[in-house]
């Protein structure tokens, strides 16, 4: 084991310094192969956090704020987390695995949720997920007005409340969805708790847990990389992993381009060399806790003529790495069908949306321009570089839960990976991007050492405990 990051770094031209990777030792067979996609591991479920379905007495609390009364229908357990709502119609088992909701408490406006039950954990031809964006749930907590626990749909395999309790997911149904969507859009996003069988008591206000004081992206980013083979084509991108969704995967492996995925805080900008381009995922959170990374992407900005596409929370990073800033938005933008239009061809296209954070347009370089407006409320939807392709969005063109208005930016990022490619055969005759057999081989297939969502407590003491160990290596 001991060996394994020299091995990787001498068969990897150096693709991959050494690291400790000790969570990837059980992909590592004894000899290398070279036909085809190696599987990705199928996630062994989380059945620590699993409770059984609970339909007891559920309390969903604002702090300072209204406390709404309803009945559970998942797991049997006390969250808090940051409030937020969506308005999407459809899409709830891709939401809800969405890595940016990590440490959120996911608000349904659709009056009916779970009446097409949950699918299977199957996979497609390359290995990634057919109807999740992750292996696990990752919003905190769900709140909705009414639940369907007969189900039916032909994908389906268990119902929403079932789901939910396997995951350890509190859920609560039978409280007025319209007054909390009501008094979170006039007093903005807020903290809040989800309390199962408990009476509510005024004075647990003072524990509720702020999630911004929290790097979400270090809880959801893959710990060692993790590649994920394209059999149609021959470009390679490098993907700054925040969250990234397997949509996002899906619609680069799936136009040709194979991916090797790395940690948030990786020193990209010293292997971009290895690659044809630069892609930073969505995540959760605030951006400016991701310091390291816009380090890096600056560096990379400035040593590397390779193309660079942000989609969410990577649009944020790679604005702050331009030197722009960021605000938090009111209450976010979440929803399937958001109007951005396209400041280049004065087109309108409908977005699916997920953040709670938008790039302050007005403090781009004059070497940045505004790419996307959004239509509702005039923030910020997309930045472009004016000599360089490097651009990013701050909607999902890949979603899964539709629309497809915007899905053409991936096509347009990969033929300027393409085009990047081809230049430098012209100066590196016997350049060479494609991974090496042995560290497709090497490499993990999925995710390494992500822990599964858990309550905000929870998430602030590991996070406590993290720090604690990191000063102690330090002070040895």
């Amino acid at each position: 084991m001991a060996m394994l990051p020299r091995i990787i770094q001498s068969t990897a031209f150096g693709l991959v310094p050494a690291i400790k990777r000790p969570a990837v030792a059980k992909h590592i067979r004894s000899f290398a192969t070279v036909a085809g996609n190696t599987p990705r591991l199928q996630p062994t479920p989380s059945r620590i956090r699993s409770t059984p379905i609970s339909y007891d007495r559920a309390t969903f609390t604002i702090r300072d704020g209204p406390v709404f009364n309803g009945k559970s229908f998942g797991a049997k357990s006390n969250i808090s987390g940051e409030a937020v709502f969506t308005t999407s119609l459809v899409g709830y088992p891709e939401s809800l695995t969405d890595p940016s909701y990590r440490g959120q408490i996911l608000v349904f406006t659709q009056p009916l949720i779970g009446n097409y039950g949950i699918p299977s954990a199957a996979r497609d031809e390359n290995g990634l997920l057919r109807y999740f964006e992750s292996p696990n749930l990752q919003a905190a907590g769900v709140v909705v007005a009414d639940v369907a626990e007969q189900y039916s749909h032909w994908t389906a395999v268990k119902s929403l409340g079932e789901w939910c309790a396997e995951e350890g997911v509190p859920a609560v149904s039978g409280v007025d969805t319209r007054a909390i969507v009501t008094y979170l859009r006039e007093q903005g996003s807020s903290l809040a708790r989800i309390t199962i069988g408990e009476e509510y008591d005024a004075d647990q206000d003072e524990a509720f847990v702020d999630p911004e004081q929290i790097n979400l992206v270090s809880k959801v980013s893959t710990k060692a990389p993790f590649h994920v083979s394209s059999s149609t084509g021959d470009t390679h991108v490098a993907v700054i992993d925040c969250g990234v969704k397997e949509n996002i995967l899906r619609s680069l492996v799936g136009r040709g381009s194979s991916v090797t995925c790395f940690p948030y805080d990786y020193p990209i900008h010293k292997v971009a060399h290895h690659f044809d381009g630069v892609f930073i995922s969505n995540g959760p959170g605030d951006p400016t806790h991701c310091q390291d990374t816009v380090y890096h992407l600056r560096k990379l900005m400035e040593s590397s003529p390779v193309p660079v596409m942000g989609i969410c929370l990577g649009h944020q990073l790679l604005a702050l790495a331009a030197g722009a800033r960021t605000i938090k938005l009111k209450y976010g933008n979440r929803a399937h069908n958001i109007p951005a239009l396209d400041c280049t061809t004065g087109r309108c296209h409908i977005t699916s949306q997920n953040h709670g954070y938008a790039v302050d347009a007005s403090t781009l370089p004059s070497d940045w321009k505004e790419f996307f407006v959004n239509l509702n409320d005039s923030s910020n939807e997309g930045i472009v570089h004016k000599s360089r392709p490097i651009f990013g969005t701050q909607f999902h063109p890949e979603a899964r839960g539709g629309p497809l208005d915007s899905s053409y930016l991936f096509d347009t990022y990969l033929e300027s990976v393409a085009r990047f490619k081809q230049g430098q055969a012209v100066f590196q005759p016997n350049r060479d991007s494609r991974p090496s057999p042995l560290l497709v081989d090497l490499l993990a297939k999925e995710r390494v050492g992500v822990v599964p969502t858990t309550g905000m407590e929870n998430l602030l003491r590991m996070n406590e405990a993290g720090e604690q160990a990191s000063a102690a290596a330090r002070a040895a």
